[in-house]
């Protein structure tokens, strides 16, 4: 195996490459080469190794001139990294069906990029090269090999069946040969993206799986248009999707369990102070940098005074001269502009500018007015005319993109760049205009931000000739401004540089100078000529030298990327300007390269020679053409910036200059701004080439990035800066930016400053190499700070293309920026898929992603996003517009189809997990009433015992006997059905009448006993409130219970039987139909019908008297029971004594002043609780009228409790918070249709919503708010609070001061004692601690009749003691969480009023991280994140955070909510959701009081029963 390891070495010229690079010691050398083959050597043992063709073998070397292989270092490394983590499996999210699909009509149309006829040559010759390796491939090795690349059990005879695009069968023998396409697909691998430009669109061009990375030399495999990929490529090896919901959460688990990162203790700093330190992390070393001088510019005896001055000189000198040739999409020249006809057509355009336009007599135009230029790409000829035209009018052109639809990425910014300079006027060719979309008036529309413009068409048959006395001035080049070129910042707002006319000189006679320049040279241009390197090197250098200038347009670079070439071939172009992109998209075209010769060029420039990935294509294009020509010594990058212009470029070789230089430095290095030549980690590193020397003239240092720009060392990355005469002077209009950026005064370590001249900013990011190279490794905009490391957003791009791009990524479109969340920025990575990738292979290969940007960069990707093709936003050139992605990203409209995040590995900032506090405990001093300097926390509503009110004790049938006497015709209810008339009514004397004929059947029909259980199921109305006396009247307890729903049996009528079981009822009272339904065939599929008790219908009942009234012992005898099924979804049910409901009814009847003569409206469910009592009890008792709204009709009425509560200027209310709910969102935009109806809200003086959870308050003000149009006071709007072991602890009265803050605080009822105990002590706390509320009053319920589910459920919470403190009082705890406060305000009394504040229940909380949380609050968070968001409910499970959302709107938006919902729970809870989970609206269970169950919901969860839209499982 060692020998062999040494054969690959010598013959593999990759390996032998990555050793070379960077001269290493002898020692070095071995120590790096058996780290190398390391990972190699134990596989390789006893099989045949396939080895690249040993004919490319390069040796060592230091000089470009010999590279003819690429350093791939990248692509090896990022496999090299995925091998390791082969084995974590990582949960896939779950989808429904139907969001797959969504994917945008065009991203199904083909690619506009080349079609596939064009690359087929790229693989076409790799059969001639294959005979000549020396192994043949043996199958099970090429299997292993797949198997390490891809993480899929690809078998070899997949590759072995594809066939070659050529149409020859591809053996398994030659599949894993290689030869200069492999390397070129494997460049291809990791195209570099330039954000401002079109990426290399490489995805598109033909559908072929390229497996061409390095250590493990694999197959690139050809397969044919229309071959899909899942035949070759089996699912990831992780879960089936349809799997339990519980596996994947276990695989989460599993994958949160390996920490990677230091545990969190010692990680986290408490209060968000900064992240502690890394004592290992490098310091920069070297001593402070020297600002380096570029050479002296030179001097140029007959140099023009100006830019026009030399246009004047060739246009009347040479008027023959070509000046520019523009070309078709067919690669045929259209037109060429001579000097003649530029210096003609200008004067013309110019004269006609001055004098033609005007409005009311005033010229439109002064000199020093800026106008908009706005030209297509494929226009130069007409640019140029149109530029020149406004420089000799004096005029300041600002070129801008054609704007296409009024919703441009960009567009709005680009509107307020013309706004902010004054534009009015925008020139324009006919063919542009003509394409512009129109208005109605046929004018041209105004965009969207933008200011209202003029449209010039500057074509022949507008502009005038010039009278012959008439001539342009033209002034030496001054200090005025002579152009404004755009730029976009990297938070998406677009900047105008102004560049003035000496400025521009200067910088064509620097560029002249540099590139060598000479009279009459023929250049081809690629570049977009409106701002720039096109525009500085096609039109303004260009015309200095009386320079030809081949302009190619980027239509017909995507129609034949070769296009240039062929160019520079056909013309003998001396010099080139490119971009990476460029030369890279011409390897793809390799069929029509054969008769092409690249010998005439001198000078190729790369103008994003800057962008640290342009390496990989510069080595490429120099391996695919040094045999057509291409000297090695030609390709110039060069690093420039919109600010300072073009800041360093290699200069050719003729000018005797140093070689060029590589360095590989560590990434680890760099992210902490220090340069070191890598060593250790052979992963991460970055490989950059220099981009020359600096300008001459030009002073050139490197500052730091923040604070006070002082010079950076030797050895440390800064940010470049320029001084020098042809740099921008201002971003216009912008004076306190441009004092930042163009005004630096860069200063030494001592203060002192460097030079008298400021500095521009060039926000290039890098350092001064060896031979004074400027050395460029990425760009200010591009920068992402985390957690103190600074990482580039351009290498991580790299990283993620190099994971086996083709197959996924829609050609080459990824976007990768940074968003602030929770004190820190995060890395967020958007993707476009590709239509054809199935959800498997896309989920692989973004935990791919996460693993290979982990390992490379160290550092956590916080959200990766896969959205539809071509729906990212685009720039002017079919980039992505990064700023428009994220701001698309932040406010939820991405519309992404695959979503992974991963808060837990990369928000590392959290703050520390809170210990216990130690609470008060008996060891604390108890003085009076002090708990160790604290009032304690005690409060109770008035004092009942020496009130009015009859003395003796009264039950209620008896109360309602006496009324039946003494009032017989007085109404006591009256129900209202769903058109709002009365439907029934009911007087003291026929409610007592139909109780007693009750009572009659129940002794007579059923044969009851005193003391029986009677289940009373009956729709809300006057009839439950009958039988519910009528049984009283018997000596029955009766139990009353919600009918199930005829269209919903089988989740309703199961409860039904629970109560009637649990609450052990021996006889159902119901009407006929539900007596029907209950034994009906439906209820038999739910439960077992033959079990019910008797059951006996009420409808027809015999009139007859009842012999007496039954009269119990005592008062202590069990009145009803009362069964509810709590927020934690536990069925409980408890005994309310006659004594009990009698004080009840007591307290309501004191704290609501409710009297005989009083009406109050009830929209509240009539089965348990404070709705219960209030529908049941307080009428009878207090004889006041109750209306009956059933809530039930509500849902085709929304508008009847209101309209009733107006028609019967009610004072008092009552309702529910779901009722509330549905009058806030069905009755929100109708006010005005309700005050048209007369509805008037402005007699209620307290409308209260009843509940047995923390008031919602959100919800209360935005009721509030809606009906206050309709004379709602803002008082009357109030809360109650009851809980199981008391319904109703407070209420507010009509008496008491405004509710108040945030959890409301509430009225204690009369004879009502509150205390706040600690749960774990059960000490008293002090005021405004939070702990359990604790309630005593006579109107407690005794006792739980059998919990079901938890038969021992804590007697002690009906009758507990404090531990401490007052000992002899017997409370009951009430399960809710909450503190009392004194108030400044003051009670009817004069009393101070205490306020009982409730949190929430202690069963819901949420403990996580050691602390406690309630679900409430975290759901209030969500709900606001997204206005898609209906409602949402959260639970835990096995310590994950599971977020439940109810989307309402389409489901593209679905996944846009993982990421918000994941934002907002960090930022405002500091906690990380575990599982974000999107459902349909109403899957979220709610109880009859409107209440979530948050258990069921969670049992159905985890049981798979939401079918949810979106399951996304955060890492």
């Amino acid at each position: 195996a060692h020998q062999r390891a040494e054969y690959m070495i010598h013959h593999n010229p990759f390996l032998s490459l990555s050793l070379s690079v960077g001269d290493i010691t002898q020692k070095g050398y071995e120590k790096k080469r058996g780290k190398l083959l390391a990972p190699y050597i134990p596989q390789i043992q006893g099989k045949q190794f396939p080895l690249i063709n040993s004919l490319m073998n390069a040796p060592p070397c230091q000089h470009i001139g010999t590279i003819c292989v690429p350093t791939d270092l990248h692509t090896e490394a990022v496999q090299a990294a995925l091998a390791k983590y082969k084995e974590r499996k990582m949960p896939m999210p779950s989808k429904r069906r139907s969001v797959l699909v969504q994917s945008s009509v065009e991203a199904c149309t083909p690619p506009d990029t080349s079609s596939a006829s064009e690359d087929e040559g790229s693989l076409r010759r790799q059969g001639r090269i294959a005979s000549s390796s020396p192994y043949q491939a043996h199958p099970s090795v090429e299997h292993w090999f797949n198997r390490v690349i891809q993480g899929s059990s690809t078998s070899s005879s997949a590759s072995s069946t594809s066939s070659h695009p050529g149409g020859r069968p591809h053996h398994a023998t030659n599949a894993t040969s290689a030869s200069a396409a492999t390397v070129l697909a494997d460049l291809m691998a990791h195209t570099q993206l330039d954000n401002h430009s079109a990426p290399p669109d490489v995805t598109g061009l033909s559908e072929r799986s390229v497996h061409a990375e390095r250590p493990q030399v694999a197959s690139v495999r050809g397969l044919p248009r229309g071959y899909t990929h899942t035949s070759v490529m089996e699912t990831a090896d992780g879960v089936p999707v349809n799997s339990r919901v519980s596996s994947k959460i276990q695989q989460l688990l599993n994958t949160l369990k390996r920490p990677k990162r230091p545990p969190l203790r010692e990680f986290f700093v408490d209060d968000f102070e900064e992240l502690l330190d890394d004592p290992n992390q490098p310091k920069p070393e070297g001593g402070e940098m020297k600002p380096l001088n570029g050479e002296p510019l030179g001097v140029v005896t007959n140099w023009p005074p100006s830019l026009l001055a030399s246009l004047q000189r060739w246009g009347t000198t040479q008027p023959k001269s070509p000046c520019l040739t523009s070309l078709d999409n067919a690669s045929k020249p259209i037109y060429t502009l001579t000097y003649g006809k530029l210096w003609t057509r200008s004067q013309k355009l110019a004269y006609t500018l001055l004098n033609k336009l005007s409005t009311r007599n005033e010229p439109l135009l002064r000199p020093g007015d800026r106008v908009a230029l706005v030209f297509p790409n494929n226009d130069p000829v007409m640019f140029m005319v149109a530029f020149y035209g406004c420089l000799l009018a004096e005029l300041v052109p600002v070129p801008i993109e054609v704007p296409l639809t009024r919703k441009d990425a960009g567009s709005q910014q680009v509107g307020f760049l013309l706004g902010s300079c004054g534009v009015t006027l925008a020139l324009t060719t006919d063919a542009c205009q003509k394409g512009l979309p129109k208005a109605q008036t046929g004018e041209v529309v105004t965009f969207k931000g933008w200011p209202r413009l003029l449209w010039f068409v500057t074509d022949g048959k507008h502009v005038v000739k010039p009278p012959k006395d008439w001539h342009p001035p033209i002034r030496d080049a001054s200090n005025e401004i002579a152009y404004i070129e755009y730029k976009t910042s990297k938070e998406g707002s677009t900047m105008g540089i102004t560049v003035s006319h000496s400025a521009m000189l200067a910088h064509c006679h620097v560029l002249t100078q540099a590139c060598g320049y000479t009279e009459g040279e023929i250049i081809t241009n690629v570049l977009d000529f409106k701002r720039d390197a096109g525009l500085w090197h096609g039109v303004l250098t260009s015309v200095m030298n009386r320079m030809h200038v081949i302009s190619i347009p980027y239509s017909l670079m995507k129609v034949n990327p070769l296009s240039w070439i062929q160019k520079v071939h056909t013309y003998k172009a001396r010099v080139a300007v490119v971009k990476s992109r460029d030369m890279h998209w011409s390897l793809l075209a390799q069929r029509d390269q054969r008769d092409i010769s690249l010998s005439s060029l001198r000078m190729l420039i790369v103008a994003d020679g800057a962008n640290p990935w342009s390496i990989s294509s510069c080595d490429a294009f120099l391996n695919v053409f040094q045999a057509r020509g291409l000297r090695p010594e030609v390709i110039c990058p060069c690093a420039s910036s919109s600010e300072a212009m073009t800041v360093a470029i290699r200069r050719p070789p003729e000018m005797g200059v140093p070689p060029p230089g590589k360095a590989v430095l560590s990434m680890s290095g760099l992210s902490y701004g220090v340069i070191r030549v890598d060593t250790e980690e052979k992963l991460s590193v970055l490989t950059v080439q220099d981009v020359g020397q600096v300008m001459p003239g030009a002073l050139v240092c490197v500052i730091r990035l923040e604070g006070t720009p002082y010079l950076c060392r030797t050895d440390e990355v800064g940010e470049i800066c320029v001084s020098s005469s042809s740099t921008g002077i201002s971003y216009y209009g912008l004076p306190g930016m441009t004092k930042n950026v163009f005004e630096t005064i860069p200063v030494t370590s001592s203060g002192a400053p460097i030079s008298d001249r400021p500095f521009t900013r060039t926000s290039l990011l890098g350092f001064i190499g060896p031979d004074n190279l400027v050395f460029v490794v990425g760009k200010m905009d591009g920068l992402m700070v985390v957690s103190g490391r600074r990482h580039n957003a351009d290498d991580v791009v790299a990283t993620a293309l190099a994971v086996e791009p083709m197959k996924f990524v829609y050609r080459g479109r990824i976007a990768v920026f940074s968003v602030s969340v929770l004190h820190d920025e995060r890395i967020v990575v958007v993707a476009e898929q590709r239509p054809d990738a199935s959800e498997e292979d896309s989920f692989q290969w973004m935990s791919r992603v996460l693993q290979a940007i982990d390992s490379i960069h160290q550092a956590g990707v916080y959200c990766l996003a896969l959205v539809p093709a071509n729906t990212l936003p685009k720039a002017p050139l079919g980039g992505i517009h990064i700023s428009e992605t994220k701001q698309r990203f932040l406010e939820g409209a991405l519309h992404p189809c695959n979503v992974l995040m991963c808060p837990h590995t990369c928000v590392t900032n959290l703050p520390k997990p809170r210990q216990k506090q130690p609470e008060v405990g008996p060891a604390s001093m108890i003085v009076g009433n002090l708990v160790a300097g604290k009032r304690i926390a005690q409060a109770c509503g008035r004092d009942v015992s020496q009130l009015e009110d009859n003395d003796q004790f009264l039950y209620m049938q008896d109360v309602l006997q006496w009324r039946a006497q003494a009032t017989p015709d007085h109404p006591l209810f009256l129900l209202l059905n769903a058109k709002g008339t009365v439907a029934n009514t009911a007087s003291c004397v026929q409610l007592h009448k139909r109780a007693e004929r009750v009572a009659v059947a129940l002794m007579e029909r059923g044969r009851l006993n005193t003391g029986d259980h009677v289940a009373l199921v009956y729709p809300p109305g006057v009839d439950l409130i009958a039988t519910f006396y009528g049984c009283l009247y018997a000596g029955c307890v009766p139990v009353t219970v919600r009918p199930p729903h005829p269209q919903n049996l089988a989740t309703t009528l199961p409860t039904v039987k629970m109560i009637v079981e649990v609450s052990k009822s021996v006889c159902i009272l119901t009407t006929q139909a539900i007596m029907k339904l209950l034994k009906s065939k439906e209820a038999a599929a739910a439960v077992d019908i033959k079990t019910w008790p008797l059951i006996l219908d009420t409808d027809d009942l015999p009139r007859k008297r009842i012999p007496q009234i039954y009269k119990p012992p005592t008062p202590e005898m069990l009145a009803y029971l009362d069964f509810s099924v709590s927020t934690t979804g536990i069925l409980a049910g408890v005994k309310m004594s006659h004594a009990a409901t009698s004080a009840l009814c007591r307290s309501v009847k004191l704290q609501c002043e409710l009297y005989p003569s009083r009406q109050i409206a009830i929209c509240l469910d009539p089965y348990c609780g404070l709705g219960f009592a209030l529908w049941c009890l307080c009428s009878v008792y207090s004889g006041h009228q109750s209306i009956l709204v059933p809530p039930l009709e509500l849902e085709t009425n929304p508008s009847l409790w209101l309209s009733a509560v107006s028609q019967f200027k009610v004072r008092v209310t009552f309702c529910s918070y779901s009722v509330m709910e549905m009058c806030t969102k069905g009755l929100g935009s109708q006010t005005e249709a309700l005050r048209l109806r007369n509805v008037n809200l402005s007699c209620v003086r307290t409308c209260m919503v009843v509940a047995e959870e923390r008031p919602r308050i959100t919800l209360t003000q935005s009721f509030s708010k809606i009906f206050k149009d309709l004379g709602l006071s803002s008082r009357a709007v109030s809360t109650t609070f009851g809980c199981r072991v008391n319904v109703a602890i407070c209420l507010q009265g009509t008496s008491g001061p405004d509710p108040t803050t945030v959890y409301l605080d509430m009225r204690i009822l009369p004879g009502v004692k509150v205390i706040i105990a600690n749960t774990e002590t059960k000490g008293p706390l002090g005021d405004s601690h939070l702990g359990e509320i604790w309630v005593s009053s006579p109107h407690n319920a005794t006792g739980y009749y059998t919990v079901y589910g938890e038969e021992a459920l804590h007697a002690d919470h009906f009758s507990t003691r404090l531990s401490f403190g007052d000992t002899q009082t017997v409370w009951a705890r009430t399960g809710y969480l909450g503190f009392l406060r004194r108030t400044e305000l003051t009670d009817a009394s004069g009393e101070r009023h205490d306020a009982l504040y409730v949190v929430g229940s202690l069963d819901e909380t949420l403990e996580l991280r050691g602390m406690r949380y309630h679900p409430t609050d975290i759901e209030t968070s969500v709900i606001r994140s997204h206005k898609s968001i209906a409602e949402c409910a959260v639970f835990t499970w096995t310590n994950l955070l599971v977020v439940v959302v109810e989307l309402e709107g389409s489901e593209q938006e679905a996944l846009d909510l993982v990421a918000l919902v994941t934002n907002v729970v960090l930022e405002e809870h500091y906690l990380i959701v575990g599982v974000v989970v999107v459902v349909d609206p109403g899957v979220i269970p709610i109880n009859s009081r409107g209440e979530k169950q948050r258990m069921h919901l969670r049992d159905g969860f985890l049981a798979d029963q939401l079918d949810p839209i979106y399951v996304a499982y955060n890492m």
